[in-house]
């Protein structure tokens, strides 16, 4: 196997696995953290955090509508 082969082999490998692999695993992390946070807005109980920033997300979302 000559240079030119191998680098190919080795830039497959590095690049194409090491990235695909790290978009796998930051898309996982982004979809369960979405799920999470539908299944918090969904409960019949609300959580701390959510009762704790809803209020100061209307005001500003409040505050956009008067703007426009």
């Amino acid at each position: 196997m000559n240079f030119f082969s191998g680098g190919i082999i080795g830039f497959f490998f590095g690049f194409g696995f090491g990235v695909g692999c790290a978009l796998a695993v930051m898309y996982s992390i982004y979809t369960g953290g979405y799920r999470r946070a539908i299944e918090d807005s969904l409960r019949e109980e609300k959580s701390d955090r959510y009762r704790h920033w809803l209020p100061k997300i209307q005001a500003k979302l409040e505050k956009e509508r008067f703007r426009a």
